[in-house]
């Protein structure tokens, strides 16, 4: 278990990350509780690891050839990469983090790396949000229209049944978490041998919902509330269009950032409302996290094999 620590480590971190893009607009407009919020998504994320989590590990697994040594290395650098931008109160991304240290633990190895398997998943940092944002487009305006036909008393329904949908698409987000991001934590593991992908989606799933649980608070305003103005209503899109955006990607075997596709998600709807509803600042700081967090998880990992060694 010791060899699995930076796995530990970084599911910790990616579950305190990622809370804020399960329940976040939904909590942020007071529409839920934040302690039932928190427990559902640990629940599901679980839920997602072991049920749906294997097809992606050899995704992340394949882009290096791994070591338990090197396996190690890399968690433990993406790992302390995403807790740093955490506690800047910057939004990482566990699929920037891990391939970042992957690169980063590769190239000061000397071994090889699979460059199409990177060119694939850098690719869906840039899939996933915009994906996001024209399915709420899409979904903002199917949301206005069916207001506009139905009138004022519509809206009164849907205030009545819209804690149960938020719910549902969080709980939905949450699952879909679970199983586009055990890859990310143990991925590295099953391709070093050192776990099977039953164990592997296991630690995943726990390590994810302890993070979530114990330290997820702390990132649940920064998009769910400072990027776009939400109403319910509004947070129910973006929670949808996350959950349908990582889903789709995870079905594929292809790991995405449910950061960048919340992100997406709340843009679309800041679009489709004007984009003078758009906070430039919190914007600024939401790219900064992302581009800085590859970066600093590739250095991380590069110094970690000079230091600890290569073997």
């Amino acid at each position: 278990m010791g060899a699995l620590l930076g796995a530990l480590l970084l599911g910790c971190a990616l579950g305190a990350n990622d809370a804020a893009n399960l329940f976040g607009p939904a909590v942020a407009t007071r529409a839920l509780p934040y302690r039932w919020s928190a427990l559902t998504a640990a629940a599901c994320v679980l839920a997602g690891a072991c049920l749906g989590g294997a097809p992606a590990l050899d995704a992340v697994g394949g882009l290096g050839a791994q070591t338990p040594h090197s396996a190690c290395l890399v968690t433990l650098s993406a790992a302390l990469a995403m807790s740093a931008l955490l506690a800047a109160r910057l939004p990482a991304s566990s699929s920037q983090a891990v391939v970042g240290a992957i690169v980063g633990v590769g190239l000061s190895r000397g071994s090889g790396l699979q460059g199409q398997g990177i060119v694939r998943l850098v690719a869906g940092w840039i899939a996933a949000p915009l994906g996001a944002a024209l399915v709420a487009l899409a979904l903002h305006a199917a949301l206005a229209t069916l207001l506009r036909r139905r009138g004022r008393g519509s809206l009164v329904a849907l205030d009545r049944s819209v804690s149960l949908a938020l719910f549902a698409a969080g709980a939905w987000g949450a699952f879909a978490l679970g199983a586009n991001n055990a890859a990310n934590v143990t991925g590295v593991f099953v391709a070093s041998g050192l776990v099977g992908p039953r164990a592997a989606v296991l630690v995943a799933g726990s390590s994810i919902a302890i993070g979530i649980l114990g330290f997820g608070r702390r990132m649940l305003e920064l998009v769910g509330r400072d990027l776009v103005r939400l109403d319910p209503p509004a947070a129910l899109v973006a929670m949808l269009s996350q959950a349908i955006a990582v889903h789709a990607f995870a079905a594929r075997g292809m790991p995405v950032s449910s950061s960048q596709a919340l992100t997406g998600g709340v843009l679309g709807i800041g679009l489709a409302k004007g984009v003078r509803t758009i906070d430039g600042r919190t914007l600024l700081q939401v790219l900064s996290g992302w581009i800085a967090t590859p970066l600093a998880a590739g250095l991380l990992g590069w110094l970690a094999v000079q230091v600890l060694g290569p073997a």
